[in-house]
């Protein structure tokens, strides 16, 4: 897809033509025991391996005929823009806490005397302490209280992840507010794309949600079942108030868009997104992690006569309300790990139901989920099985590691 043709993500099952993706790189070398937890990791993935099964995941996208953007080559690309350069390391420092003015001022000339390649790297890996000398006699009160921490700008390890920081919706984007710290400064990633690069072109494309609006948004929970209708989980990650506010600038800028059925899930790690136990893989079949339809709550969110109101009922079950919505005789739902709760636990921690539809009935997953592919296929479903051994250690799958930009219309 050339630079610049704009984008468009109509419905989760289109032929995926355009995807951005983010090769996993150093920033999962910054990774210690000590800070797992606070960097979203369990364990301290192999990036030698993890490279290559990405490599080949972004290979079978690109033979399926999906064009494949990388995020540091397009952070290359806007940097080199006037102005962009000062602007975005302020903002990093902001994110950062860098107040002091002493530290701040070495750190902004460092950071300025790097070539776009290297400053786009430390962007993302992070910017260690030892990088920045000459300064101890000004040290202040944060870095003596903090002087274990290793990092003035903390690495972005959960990068490749790029569902989440923001989401086409129609011909529009949502710059998404990150519930977590150690991933808020991807919103400010996206928020530079959205406005510098050919790939977004700002000032024809709506801006459905910003990055800093304060109640946490991710993309994980964002499904495009249509055009006339949306799924948003309510979940771990994303917030009520968050919802509500991309209802009413949905509602407000797509006149197509008729509903949106809000689906309120179990609030523990495991289920972090909707998407992590509730994907669509064809015109009538979705793929769950068995059981918890009994334990997710459905509201249907329309239009109020009054602007900028929402109207919002109670839906029955989440079959029903998919038929209903989706206009459909009848809806399959597919549970992953073949419906046995032990295989369909332990392959839902490995993101089973978290696929990527590339086509109507046409999905990506990891080949270790073998009892979940095996039901997908028995239910219709062409199964398109990548290596994730690595890839799956920072809690995603398919689905979590792409952005889709364009879909053919259905």
């Amino acid at each position: 897809m050339p630079m610049g043709n704009g984008i468009s993500v109509n419905s989760e099952i289109g032929k995926l033509k355009a995807v951005i993706l983010h090769r996993p790189g150093g920033e999962l070398e910054r990774l210690t025991p000590e800070y797992l937890a606070e960097m979203l990791f369990d364990d301290i993935p192999w990036l030698k391996k993890m490279t290559e099964e990405h490599d080949g995941f972004a290979d079978t996208l690109r033979a399926r005929g999906s064009h494949v953007y990388y995020m540091k080559e397009m952070l290359e690309d806007i940097l080199e823009t006037d102005g962009v350069k000062a602007h975005m390391i302020r903002e990093t420092l902001d994110l950062s806490g860098i107040e002091n003015p002493d530290r701040r001022e070495a750190i902004t000339e460092h950071l300025q005397g790097l070539t776009t390649h290297e400053l786009a790297n430390k962007l993302i890996t992070g910017l260690p302490k030892p990088d920045i000398t000459g300064i101890e006699k000004h040290l202040s009160l944060v870095d003596h209280i903090n002087e274990g921490y290793p990092y003035y700008i903390n690495p972005l390890p959960n990068m490749y992840f790029t569902r989440d920081p923001a989401s086409v919706i129609g011909n529009g984007i949502s710059i998404n507010t990150m519930r977590v710290e150690a991933r808020k400064r991807e919103g400010l990633l996206m928020k530079y794309f959205y406005k510098y690069h050919p790939i977004f072109n700002a000032s024809p494309t709506p801006l459905w949600y910003n990055y800093n609006n304060k109640h946490s948004l991710e993309g994980g929970d964002i499904l495009v079942l249509s055009k006339e209708v949306l799924a948003i989980g309510c979940s771990e990650r994303t917030s009520p108030q968050g919802i509500e506010l991309l209802c009413r600038n949905l509602f407000e800028g797509i006149q197509e868009l008729d509903h949106i059925l809000v689906m309120l899930i179990p609030h523990i790690r495991a289920f972090m997104h909707l998407d992590t136990v509730f994907t669509m893989v064809d015109y009538d079949k979705f793929t769950i992690y068995p059981g918890v339809e009994r334990h997710v709550k459905v509201f249907k969110v329309t239009r109020n006569s009054k602007p900028y109101s929402l109207h919002v009922e109670s839906e029955d079950n989440l079959s029903l309300a998919i038929k209903k919505s989706l206009k459909l005789p009848a809806v399959k739902l597919i549970k992953s790990g073949g419906g046995d709760e032990i295989t369909a636990a332990r392959e839902q921690w490995n993101d089973s139901t978290n696929t990527l539809a590339i086509a109507p009935g046409v999905v990506i997953t990891y080949n270790r989920n073998e009892a979940s592919n095996e039901v997908l296929r028995n239910n219709g479903v062409e199964v398109v099985e990548i290596d994730g051994q690595e890839l799956v250690r920072g809690r995603g799958g398919p689905r979590c590691m792409t952005m889709p930009i364009l879909r053919e219309e259905l």
